[in-house]
C-alpha cells in the first residue's frame, strides 16, 4: 500500500490508468481464477461489492433463464444461506415477478444434492449456492448441485465468500456458470475491499447486466451515446474500478500463489479439526455442542461451537483481545484463516473460550 501510494499513485498519477489500472479488474481477475478459484483465463473480474455482484449476476441470469423459456420464473435459494444473497433473491424475485422457492436445511448442516433435488424443475431458473455455509462450514458438492441444476436446465450461481482462498474451488471443473465472492476473509483484501465475478466464458456473450456503466463499455473513454456491452469480461463492470482497494488483494493473491491452495486446504482441515478435538476435551464437558460437520472434508475453513451463554462469551473474549464472532443461535464463530492462524493461537484460543464459559457460570 505505502509503495502504491508514493510510486504509482503519488508519482504517476492518471498515467496510471495507461500503465495497469484500467486493465487491474481483468489482469487481477484472471490471477485469482489461476489461483484459487479454478478458472481459466478471461473469466473472473475484481470490483463492487459481493452484493452488487449478486445482484447483477442474478439478475442477468433469471432474465436469460426466461428468455430460454418463459416457463422458467423460479429461483431456488436455501433458508440459510447468508443473508444478503437471500435478501437479493428476493429483491430480484420482486423486480421480475418471480417465485423463489425455499430449501429447509438445518442451521449445523448445509445443502444437500439429495434434498435439492425435489425442488428442481422445468420451472426452476436459477440456484443460488453458498458453497461454504456462512453459519456452519458446511461445504457443499459444487460439482453435484451444478450437474443436478443443469440436469432440471437452470443455471447456477455459488456464493464463494466462505470457501474462496480456503478450499479448492474448481469452478471451471464442476462446470458452474456463475459465482460471486468477497476478499475480505481468506483473501487478505480488508474490511470493504471489492468482491469479485466469475462468468463462465460459455454465458458471457448471453449474459445482460443490469448496470450499464462506463467501465462495461466496448470503448469507454469514447464516451459516446449509448451502451455497447465490452466483449468478454469487461461488460460486467460498471464504474470506476476501485484500485487503490485492490493494492492488498494483489499481494494476498502472491502469498496464495507461492503457498498453493492445496497446501492451504490441509492447513484448513488440520486448523479446524485441531480445534474440534479440543473443544471436545475441553468445551463439550460445559455443554458446548460442535454446530459444523465433523468431517474435514465436509467443511470449510471455520468451525462453530454452540452453547447458550456464547453471546456473553463472545463478548468478554473481545475485550481480552480474543476474536471470534458470534452467530445465533447461539453461536461462536472460530475463523481460521490457514495463510496466518497457527495452531498455537487456536489452543490458545478454545482455552480462552473455556475460562469465559467458566467465568459465565457454565458447567
Amino acid at each position: 500500500m505505502a509503495s502504491f501510494v508514493e510510486t504509482e499513485w503519488g508519482g504517476r498519477l492518471i498515467r496510471g490508468w495507461d500503465e495497469g489500472w484500467f486493465d487491474l479488474p481483468l489482469t487481477l481477475g484472471d490471477d485469482l481464477g489461476r489461483v484459487a478459484l479454478g478458472a481459466a483465463p478471461g473469466q473472473t473480474v475484481v470490483g463492487d461489492a459481493t452484493t452488487v455482484l449478486l445482484y447483477k449476476l442474478l439478475r442477468a441470469l433469471v432474465d436469460a433463464a426466461v428468455a430460454r423459456d418463459p416457463r422458467r420464473t423460479e429461483v431456488v435459494v436455501d433458508t440459510d444461506n447468508f443473508p444478503t444473497d437471500r435478501y437479493v433473491v428476493e429483491g430480484v424475485a420482486a423486480e421480475r415477478g418471480l417465485t423463489v422457492r425455499w430449501l429447509e436445511v438445518p442451521t449445523d448442516g448445509g445443502v444437500e444434492v439429495a434434498a435439492l433435488e425435489p425442488l428442481l424443475g422445468p420451472r426452476t431458473g436459477v440456484v443460488v449456492l453458498s458453497h461454504v455455509a456462512y453459519r456452519s462450514g458446511h461445504l457443499a458438492d459444487l460439482a453435484g448441485v451444478t450437474a443436478a441444476a443443469h440436469a432440471a436446465g437452470a443455471f447456477v450461481l455459488a456464493d464463494l465468500c466462505h470457501s474462496a482462498g480456503a478450499v479448492e474451488v474448481g469452478l471451471d471443473a464442476a462446470d458452474v456458470d456463475v459465482a460471486v465472492g468477497c476478499t475480505y476473509k481468506y483473501l487478505g483484501g480488508g474490511p470493504g475491499a471489492p468482491a469479485f465475478a466469475y462468468v463462465a466464458a460459455r454465458l458471457q456473450d448471453e449474459l445482460r447486466q443490469p448496470i450499464t456503466g462506463w467501465m462495461g463499455h466496448a470503448d469507454p473513454f469514447a464516451m459516446g451515446p449509448g451502451h455497447e456491452p465490452a466483449p468478454g469480461m469487461r461488460r460486467f463492470l460498471s464504474g470506476t474500478p476501485p484500485v487503490l482497494a485492490m493494492q492488498p488483494l494483489r499481494d494476498a493473491v502472491a502469498l496464495l500463489d507461492e503457498a498453493g491452495v492445496p497446501a492451504v486446504r490441509a492447513k484448513a482441515a488440520g486448523l479446524t479439526s485441531y480445534v474440534v478435538d479440543l473443544a471436545d476435551t475441553h468445551l463439550a464437558p460445559l455443554g458446548v455442542r460442535l454446530a459444523s460437520p465433523r468431517d474435514p472434508a465436509a467443511r470449510g475453513g471455520h468451525v462453530t461451537l454452540t452453547h447458550p451463554a456464547m453471546r456473553e462469551v463472545v463478548a468478554r473474549l473481545w475485550r481480552e483481545d480474543v476474536l471470534p464472532d458470534y452467530r445465533d443461535p447461539h453461536g461462536l464463530r472460530v475463523g481460521l484463516s490457514p495463510l496466518s492462524t497457527s495452531y498455537a493461537e487456536a489452543h490458545a484460543g478454545v482455552l480462552a473460550v473455556r475460562s469465559a464459559l467458566l467465568a459465565a457460570g457454565a458447567g
